[in-house]
């Protein structure tokens, strides 16, 4: 079965946006302003946290239900395996690069922090994923994930997800309230700690991603329910939350806030530790997402039904597809690109803003370059993932059942910085 590609072009997406918001030139550029993270609390880390978990329910939940529990534990232990591979190979890449170009340790020392092949305590800690450069801590947090993932995989097909969400949640509540802070300082006394993304918070995204997935394996979702064209009111609701921190946005980022008023808000809106306005954010618009590219072309709205289509065509655009087909592979080569823009910036700059935008444009053209490579050496193998459930299905048809004879189960048919990502 063919894969879902929406979701290999959202992917994609969230890849051109977290290379424009990681790449840096002094003056800042204007490019990187045309960026939805300009109006509200949505980045591409978020969206492309939240698919990797989707797209490991699904797939891994799928393979346990054909070939059974134990290959997919193997299929997911694997890929963290290979993740682990590709966040040492970067850091590797970018120290021996350290060691070649005069002057990296000055222009990226607020990346690298005293991370050098004369710190062998810190590249310790670095190969323990503990002391992570910047842009390239998203690859130690899928290490993690993946590695706690088969037992809650497990949990999720034997419909104990209710467990699992609970757990997430006081997990990330414990992080609001400061819980971890002692752990973090007890680790730190150890190896030195160098991490921007809270993993015990940011795995609220993962895991929700996951239990969606698992879900669409087993076909348990009905879409149609979820998403109804003659009920509107939940988007509506996420549509005006939206619009609500849009102003907040705009406020925080271009006008000065009251002082009491900035801590209260910058207290709630902690990135790092993915903090209750970017959990708010986050949920709203993936709902409304969702929502008007599903249901939007039926509506009575022209305005709605242009918005989906423009969505639709955005995000299965061939590029797009392509980066998204090979995420891992493009992430870690953007990585790269990043701290060698940066010496370029730094030798050859500064750059007027015509030369920045060029450089940019080039720069996402050539994202693709490990994905053509992959492609042109067939490392594309689209039977590792079938299309999810949420792919449309006709009216009044049943879904279809496993490899093992039995139809999924499926609800009754009555009544988705120090740095910017």
């Amino acid at each position: 079965m063919g894969r879902l590609t929406i979701l290999d072009g959202l992917r994609g997406y969230f890849l051109v946006f977290m290379f424009l918001n990681h790449l840096t030139f002094a003056g800042d550029y204007l490019l990187v302003k045309v960026n939805h993270d300009e109006l509200g609390f949505v980045e591409g880390a978020q969206g492309f946290v939240f698919l990797s978990g989707l797209l490991a329910g699904l797939v891994h939940g799928q393979r346990a239900l054909r070939k059974g529990f134990g290959a997919a534990a193997g299929a997911i232990w694997n890929r963290a395996a290979e993740i682990y591979a590709y966040a040492l190979a970067c850091v590797l890449v970018i120290l021996v690069l350290q060691t070649v170009l005069p002057g990296s340790q000055l222009y990226w020392h607020h990346w690298l922090g005293d991370l050098s092949f004369g710190r062998g305590r810190l590249v310790a800690a670095s190969a323990l994923l503990l002391y992570q450069p910047d842009h390239l801590d998203i690859l130690p947090q899928y290490v993690v994930y993946l590695l706690v993932t088969p037992p809650l995989l497990w949990l999720c097909l034997r419909g104990r997800w209710p467990w699992l969400a609970a757990g997430c949640a006081v997990l990330w509540l414990a992080v609001q309230l400061g819980a971890h802070l002692p752990l973090a300082a007890a680790m730190d006394r150890i190896l030195p700690l160098r991490a921007y993304f809270n993993v015990l918070a940011w795995q609220l995204v993962f895991m929700a991603g996951l239990m969606i997935g698992v879900a669409m394996a087993q076909g348990r979702i009905d879409w149609d329910r979820l998403f109804r064209r003659d009920r509107p009111e939940l988007a509506i609701i996420a549509a005006i939350l939206l619009l609500f921190f849009a102003v907040w946005r705009v406020w925080s980022n271009h006008f000065t806030m009251p002082e009491p008023i900035a801590l209260r808000f910058h207290a709630l809106a902690n990135r790092g530790e993915f903090g209750v306005v970017y959990l708010l954010n986050f949920a709203a618009a993936a709902y409304v997402v969702a929502w008007v590219i599903r249901v939007g072309p039926e509506t009575a709205s022209s305005a709605l039904r242009r918005l989906a289509r423009l969505l639709q065509q955005l995000f299965n655009l061939p590029f797009l597809r392509l980066l998204g087909r090979h995420s891992l592979q493009v992430y870690a080569w953007h990585v790269i690109m990043i701290y060698l823009l940066k010496a370029v910036d730094h030798d050859w700059g500064p750059f007027d803003e015509a030369t920045k935008t060029l450089i940019a444009v080039a720069g996402i053209a050539l994202l693709a370059v490990p994905a053509l490579i992959l492609e042109r050496a067939g490392g594309f193998l689209p039977s590792l993932h079938p299309r999810p459930a949420m792919a449309d299905r006709g009216p009044g048809r049943r879904p279809r059942a496993t490899a093992t004879g039995t139809p999924p189960r499926s609800t009754p048919s009555s009544p988705p910085s120090p740095h910017r990502r």
